[in-house]
């Protein structure tokens, strides 16, 4: 017979607030990662690009109807198991990078189940980089020639940034170059690392065309972990050992300050009420190399472990943040305008959430125990702030949104409350043993899209003309390409000049004063004559040079096509042994690529190996604690069996010397009961005697003689004093017996009552006939207010040792009444005992009457009834 379906109470009809068109939903896209083996059982099937399907696996509990529910879940877009990195960076992190550039913010953050390849997602592999590369790699890619000279940006630990002029950056500069200790930036000319110029090939590598080249750039990066709502710099340069700090015996750290444990950070507000991260490092990159570089610095300080589900689970939530500093050109186009009014900043958020975890299925214990209770409790209040977001934003409520609870929300809240877009990659392992853990995050993820979070605004930099980089730049090139063509820049000099002069003739004075003055123009005429004659010859000298000049260089030309014959020749030899080194580096790169990952492995194993040996360590001293309370109790044990062992030893002599006692007694009154019945039978044949002596000489007298009449003999005197001198002496066994007491009532347990069962795991099964059975009873081994307000009795099973070594069952009842708390309470009001008994005492007196005589009727009915010593108050249940 079908359940009758139970009426749902309808829900309340909010007054629904108006929709703004200034807002945008949250993005959610979901990811399906391949199953780890063929022949697994799967649950999750994609359906179409934009909706999956969740399947109830085998064996798993059907529902009222009996059948299986199937349920589907809509997302922005679901990507299939062959989806490629690329794939996913064009459509979720390629928008948040392009607005990235145009001082907006972002945030994206993967969400899943421990193990359903959210740090994949993040980080990638060699060959398959992540989101992570892929975002640094467009970034440098798109603002590569517009970027800023080192340390012109500088943090002013206030979550903003301010604008250092030429000489200070220059010496701040030297004073980095001058550490031998910090590493410097990788040059663009040498070969990046393997390890991370796989994770990106040139074909795919991306570029946000609309980039405001009269800006000048620097990229600025930070890595943090909250780790048990905690949060740790990674990138701190404080030495630590990040698997254990090493203390002393006495709990303080060493005196050297080799080792220290991580001190965590605290979360500020700044001027612009953004949350940030005070006192975190912010490291100025100029690379995809070296951005990544910090990137995997940090990588290797975070918290990972070994668990049932996942080798590499990580045990933190992981933050990597891009933040992108911008300031315009000056007029000229040549310096950075000197006005902190005009630097904006904007940053991406790159999140990578912890996993939630049952620790039924990852057998936590001890310190990973801890940490997925920190988990789990945080991405609780990610979900309800996301629901109180939800509530307010459609029904037009103005509930507190809970985002002190948690580092997570509390770092965050700025971009739920409409300061950048926020993105979210659902991650989904599809086997069916995350079944139930898939459905809580398809809800979750289903109730994310329903929050809508405010639009970013444009920031607009300044109001200088457009293109002042490019003017400046076309001029530079101009200048240049003029004095190439102009051989170079020409210097004037002097000394050349007046040697040039000087070889020709002076010029005589030309000063005229006469018109019919032939002389001086005679003189002029000769000299200039002369000066044309020293020129004609100059030239002819110049000629002659330039013709042996061009011979000369007729002749270099001739060497220098054979030279570069030979050139060609030696290229292509060198450009083979070329071939032969490549191929020689590709494999050196390979295997340092390998000693790297290998290296990595290494490291990961010793920090599993020390926590083993942690655990280890602790579950030896807890088997030593463990040991030294059993051998406690051990020998507590054996003091108790002595005393009881004396205490039995005690009991069993005093009741010898009673049951002595009482036979003692037994038998002086059965002898005085035998000398009655002697002196009664001694009365009666005296009686018979002397009816038959009388009537002896009633015959006698009628014959004339007769026999004499016989004395009565003497009485002996009652003996009732000496009963009862024996009876003081030796008490009787009917005083002995234990009162008898009236039958109690009979227990509400066969009513029709509702009982809790309590039983106790250590109690024992006796296997006897007479067993406590309550129908109806909800049986617990330990007591709940649950149980307890779905009854009204309660009984407590409660076993002890007995005095004779038997184990005694007692049952204590009572009712169950709420209190005016709200909670329940339980009155005792009824105790049954349960004993058994072996039986030992077979009747004494039994076989002491039958040895001696049989008993005579009227004493058996003159002797009161003996009530048996075993009862105790035993009551009897209906079978």
């Amino acid at each position: 017979m079908q359940r009758p379906g139970k009426g749902k109470t309808p829900r309340r009809n909010f007054p629904r607030k108006a929709s703004n068109t200034d807002k945008d939903p949250v993005g959610v896209y979901c990811r399906i990662r391949p199953l780890g083996a063929e022949n697994e059982e799967c649950c999750v099937e994609m359906i179409s690009s934009s909706t999956i399907q969740l399947h109830p696996p085998d064996g798993l509990k059907a529902n009222r109807n009996g059948e299986f529910k199937e349920t589907q879940y809509s997302f922005k877009k679901v990507f299939g198991i062959k989806t490629t990195q690329m794939e996913l960076f064009e459509e979720v992190a390629k928008p948040l990078i392009d607005d990235l550039i145009h001082s907006k913010n972002g945030l994206l953050f993967t969400y899943g189940v421990t193990g359903s390849g959210k740090t994949f997602t993040m980080t990638g592999s060699p060959g398959e980089g992540g989101l992570l590369p892929r975002s640094l790699d467009m970034v440098f890619n798109s603002i590569g020639p517009f970027q800023a000279k080192r340390f012109v940006f500088k943090p002013d630990e206030k979550n903003g940034m301010e604008i250092q002029n030429q000489v200070d950056a220059l010496l701040d500069r030297q004073k980095r170059d001058s550490q031998p200790i910090v590493p410097k930036t990788p040059s663009s000319r040498q070969r990046a690392d393997p390890e991370f110029g796989d994770m990106i090939s040139s074909e795919e590598a991306c570029k946000c065309d609309n980039v405001d080249e009269d800006c000048c750039f620097s990229v600025f990066v930070s890595y943090i972990e909250i780790y048990n709502n905690y949060i740790y710099d990674l990138l701190e340069d404080a030495p630590y050992d990040p698997i254990r700090p090493r203390w002393l015996s006495g709990g303080t750290p060493v005196q050297n300050n080799q080792f220290t444990p991580p001190q965590s950070k605290i979360l500020r507000e700044d001027q612009n009420h953004n949350m940030y991260v005070a006192g975190c490092t912010e490291v100025e990159v100029k690379s995809t190399e070296e951005a990544f570089e910090v990137f995997w610095k940090g990588q290797k300080k975070r918290r990972i472990a070994n668990t049932q589900l996942n080798r590499e689970s990580s045990r933190s939530h992981s933050v990597f943040v891009i933040k992108l500093a911008q300031a315009p050109l000056d007029a000229d186009g040549d310096h950075i305008l000197q006005d902190k009014s005009q630097v904006n900043v904007s940053q991406l958020c790159l999140v990578d959430l912890a996993g939630s975890e049952r620790t039924s299925r990852t057998k936590a214990e001890g310190s990973r125990l801890r940490e997925a209770g920190n988990i789990n409790q945080s991405l609780m209040t990610l979900r309800t702030c996301m629901e109180v977001l939800r509530e307010n934003q459609m029904y037009g409520t103005n509930k507190m949104v809970p985002y002190r609870d948690s580092k997570i929300t509390h770092l965050f809240k700025n971009y739920f409350d409409g300061e950048g877009k926020v993105r979210m990659i659902v991650c989904v392992n599809p086997k069916a043993d995350d079944y139930e853990e898939t459905m809580l995050v398809m809800r979750f993820a289903e109730m994310t899209q329903e929050v809508e979070v405010a639009r970013p605004v444009d920031r607009p930099i300044c109001f200088l003309a457009a293109g002042r980089r490019h003017r400046n730049q076309a001029f530079k090139d101009e200048l240049s390409r003029r004095l190439e063509e102009r051989g170079g820049p020409i210097s004037d000099d002097p000394v050349l000049l007046n040697q040039l002069v000087e070889s020709l003739p002076q010029l005589p004075p030309c000063e005229l004063v006469d018109p019919s003055d032939d002389q001086t123009l005679s003189r002029l005429i000769e000299v200039l004559e002369k000066r044309h004659c020293a020129r004609q010859l100059i030239t002819e000298q110049f000629n002659k040079t330039a013709n042996k000049l061009k011979s000369m260089l007729q002749q270099f030309d001739g060497q220098l096509g054979a030279r570069e014959t030979f050139l060609h020749d030696q290229q292509s030899k060198l450009s083979e042994k070329e071939k032969v080194i490549i191929g020689q580096k590709t494999e050196i790169e390979r295997l340092e690529k390998k000693s790297k990952m290998l290296e990595y492995k290494i490291d990961v194993l010793q920090k599993t190996t020390d926590m083993y040996e942690h655990d280890k360590r602790s579950l030896q001293q807890e088997l030593e604690t463990r040991e030294q309370r059993l051998q406690r109790e051990l020998s507590e044990r054996r003091r108790m069996e002595q005393r009881m062992q004396c205490m039995v030893t005690d009991a069993k002599l005093k009741w010898e010397k009673e049951c002595e006692r009482q036979v003692n007694a037994k038998q002086l009154e059965m002898q005085n009961k035998l000398w009655v019945k002697d002196e009664k039978l001694k009365q009666l044949k005296a009686i018979v005697i002397e009816s038959s002596s009388s009537s002896g000489a009633a015959g006698g007298g009628g014959g004339g003689g007769g026999v004499p009449q016989r004395s009565e003999a003497p009485e002996r005197p009652p003996r009732e004093r000496d009963r009862s001198m024996a009876q003081k002496r030796t008490p009787s066994p009917l005083s002995t017996a234990l009162p008898v007491h009236p039958m109690h009532r009979r227990s509400h347990s066969a009513g029709g009552e509702k009982w809790v069962d309590h039983k106790p795991t250590s109690n024992l099964e006796l296997d006897t006939v007479m067993q406590p059975i309550i129908p109806n009873a909800v049986k617990v081994s330990t007591p709940n207010e649950k149980a307890l307000s779905k009854c009204n009795m309660y009984v407590l099973r409660h076993q002890e040792l007995a005095s004779d070594g038997e184990i005694e069952t007692k049952l204590f009842k009572g009712n169950v009444f709420k209190t005016r708390a709200g909670g329940q309470a339980v009155h005792f009001t009824d105790v049954e005992t349960l004993r058994q008994e072996c039986p030992t005492a077979s009747s004494r007196k039994r076989r002491s009457g039958s040895a001696e005589r049989p008993v005579q009727t009227d004493d058996i009915e003159n002797r009161p009834p003996l009530m048996s010593t075993s009862y105790s108050n035993q009551k009897r249940r209906k079978p």
